[in-house]
């Protein structure tokens, strides 16, 4: 009887600890494919060889909202061919579409990525998604994760990352 109340202990434990994803530098990148609102395809396995920025957002995130125009004038320092910036969302084309009609977004968009979002956020102990907006990921040319990063203001941070990944490929 004193094994079998170890064990549940243990268990209980061990499963609440793996629901927490945790994904950390150095992991690989989950893979995903995903539509942007100009209809174009975005497949990770084939931008291996490019430097791949994922910036999850939402339109009604006032920090998200600030730090379109940082983040517009930053991808513009990086060669296309080199780096791609993709602005993963939960909300519908529809809603994303005419939130762009007043507020550019030079990121290539993708709307309705709710299962994208799954694969890269956390969960709290009790499995709920755990992942504030906005939350930055910059994946290597060889599909790993080199920074996770969220919240004000971190162009600095990811212009550093990218730039080390870009000079030492």
């Amino acid at each position: 009887m004193r094994k079998l109340n170890l064990i549940l202990l243990a268990l209980a434990f061990v499963i609440p600890a793996s629901a927490q994803t945790a994904l950390k530098a150095g992991n690989a990148a989950p893979t995903f494919a995903a539509s942007s609102v100009d209809g174009s395809y975005y497949d990770l396995s084939s931008m291996r060889g490019r430097v791949v920025v994922l910036t999850f957002w939402s339109t009604k995130c006032a920090i998200c909202r600030s730090e379109i125009p940082k983040l517009n004038g930053f991808t513009s320092r990086f060669d296309e061919k080199k780096v791609v910036f993709l602005a993963v969302t939960m909300e519908n084309q529809e809603k994303v579409q005419t939130y762009l009609k007043s507020n550019k977004f030079n990121f290539h968009v993708l709307p309705d990525s709710f299962g994208l979002l799954l694969q890269y956020a956390d969960r709290d102990k009790q499995g709920n998604i755990d992942m504030g907006f906005p939350s930055y990921f910059v994946i290597d040319q060889a599909g790993t994760l080199a920074y996770r990063g969220g919240g004000w203001d971190k162009t600095e941070e990811l212009d550093t990352r990218i730039s080390k990944l870009l000079t030492s490929k």
